[in-house]
């Protein structure tokens, strides 16, 4: 297993909620990039089109994606011992198993960059955020273009490879290690929302116990009555609860 095995994903879709489908697609497999759009069984919504700049129009005569060549190419990869790699990778993952496609395993950027924070520093892990906050220097990469976000993507994703590197880890070792990191929930730091805002979850848990319960509560909440699993705050809130 090594670099050779990785293949750098993006989707965008025609929103977030259970229904919504991915409307492109661009990966990088092997030093070849690949990027598509297509045509979705439900509209873009409007929130989508604002953020990828993708519209229905623009769709409207396109290919469908279960009937594509990149379908099949893509069946074809995730076939094999091929481990995709993509930031916030549950999303994607869940947009492509709409699409019929289920890759064997994921590394997930989002999660690495909060496995280094150790000091809980970086106030938001949003990929083109880091791209800026780790001065990462990359060349045509339109942010919300599928294409443009795998390259992104790719760099953010050497940048930790090479962290990892440092402590004497071989390459193989240094996926695996990824895999690890990426196949578990990630232990919140730090407040990014409500009251507590840039607070640690931590001091929060000394200071008000009951404000924990009440937010740990509402998630489980949601993800029994609407599918919205925030599995690293559950994780979090459960651990600081015990």
């Amino acid at each position: 297993m090594n670099k050779s095995h990785l293949i750098f994903l993006d989707t965008e879709t025609t929103g977030i909620g259970p229904e919504d489908r991915l409307c492109q697609v661009a990966y990088k497999f092997q030093g070849v990039e690949k990027e598509a759009l297509f045509k979705p069984p439900v509209p873009i919504g409007i929130d989508a089109m604002a953020v990828a700049h993708i519209t229905n129009k623009m769709v409207a005569e396109k290919e469908v994606f279960l009937d594509s060549a990149m379908h099949k190419k893509l069946a074809e990869i995730f076939s094999g011992e091929h481990i995709l790699v993509a930031h916030n990778a549950d999303f994607d993952v869940e947009m492509l198993r709409r699409e019929k496609l289920e890759p064997k395993s994921m590394i997930d950027t989002f999660k690495l960059a909060q496995y280094f924070d150790v000091s809980g520093e970086i106030p938001k892990y949003a990929m083109q955020y880091l791209r800026y906050y780790h001065e990462l220097e990359v060349l045509d990469a339109t942010a919300h273009d599928a294409l443009g976000d795998i390259r992104v993507l790719e760099r953010l994703f050497d940048f930790y490879f090479q962290k990892m590197l440092l402590s004497g880890k071989g390459e193989v070792a240094v996926i695996e290690e990824m895999l690890r990191v990426s196949s578990r929930p990630i232990l919140v730091k730090k407040f990014n929302f409500g009251k507590y805002i840039g607070m640690n979850v931590s001091d929060v848990a000394t200071k008000d116990r009951g404000y924990l319960q009440w937010l740990l509560n509402e998630k489980i909440r949601a993800r029994d009555q609407d599918g919205n699993s925030d599995e690293n705050w559950i994780y979090t809130l459960e651990h600081y609860l015990v």
